[in-house]
């Protein structure tokens, strides 16, 4: 018989749930709708008075050629650092599956990365890819190659999308091995026992019962590189250059704190919350179908 908590009255319930409910407003529903009310004023220069302009913000924005370049830019970005992050984790989470000596001192080093903020990582990666004293780039320069990421947008993307990716594979490891010690083992013998080979085991058996892990991760990761990745980006690049690496959530601070456009930064917050509430709902609708549970 399946037991269920039961409450006599409604305080004890709402008593539980408040202090969410505080937390996502104060954070959350508030700023959003700030965003929302300072989306529909373009303020003077001063911030001491605003002058309403309705939806001229957002038709400015959507016939600006360089916030449609950004649209793009954001999706190669997403799209890139999505997989950078999750196929290495998973690879790294099947061996560390496989590894009997020295599995704990694997699995310690594998997670010390996630515990390096974007902002920290994003100098690291530019200390080593730096086109003056940057020790990959003078081994690169040994071998002919001259790396200049400041120059070149290839590299820069390069750049941005693998120090944004280094710190989530340890965030995806963690997932993708706890998910790997859930698989039934009878089954994986079952499947040895029949013939089938390692890789065959892994794609046929492994992977479908992943497949609810994985959709978790994927729309984690999606969020992670339209929000967090500020920080890298940030750090490294700076949007550049020619706004190659400037992303939907970095134009909101280089308008809005830089440019001293707030309606215009503001009316992009605003576009950024749809578009990623959008692609985690076409998510849920469609990729989530494929999901084996």
């Amino acid at each position: 018989m399946e037991k269920r908590v039961t409450f006599k009255g409604w305080f004890l319930p709402l008593a539980l749930v408040f202090p969410q409910i505080l937390i996502s407003g104060v954070f959350f529903f508030y700023p959003a709708a700030q965003a929302v009310w300072q989306s529909l004023f373009i303020p003077d220069p001063f911030g001491l008075s605003a002058q309403f302009v309705g939806l001229e913000n957002f038709q400015f924005l959507l016939s600006d050629k360089f916030y449609r370049a950004s649209f793009l830019t954001t999706a190669i970005f997403s799209i890139l650092v999505t997989l950078v992050s999750m196929v290495p984790a998973l690879f790294l989470a099947v061996l560390a599956d496989r590894l009997i000596k020295g599995s704990g001192a694997y699995r310690t080093m594998l997670i010390w990365p996630y515990a390096v903020a974007p902002a920290v990582a994003g100098v690291l990666w530019l200390f080593m890819f730096n086109t003056r004293v940057g020790v990959v780039s003078w081994y690169l320069g040994q071998l002919g190659y001259d790396w200049n990421h400041v120059l070149n947008d290839g590299e820069a993307m390069g750049l941005v999308v693998v120090a944004s990716a280094w710190g989530r594979i340890s965030y995806n490891f963690l997932f993708f091995f706890a998910a790997l010690q859930a698989v039934p083992k009878s089954v994986i013998e079952a499947a040895a026992i029949d013939g089938a080979r390692f890789w065959r085991r892994f794609f046929t058996i492994v992977l479908p019962l992943l497949s609810p892990t994985t959709f978790f991760l994927l729309v984690v990761n999606v969020v992670y590189s339209f929000f967090e990745t500020f920080g890298v980006i940030h750090t490294i690049t700076a949007g550049g250059p020619q706004q190659a690496t400037t992303i939907l959530v970095y134009k909101v601070f280089s308008d809005g704190f830089v440019g001293q456009d707030l309606g215009s930064s503001a009316a992009q917050s605003v576009i950024l919350l749809v578009v990623v509430g959008a692609l985690t709902v076409l998510q849920f609708k469609f990729v989530e179908k494929r999901v084996h549970y």
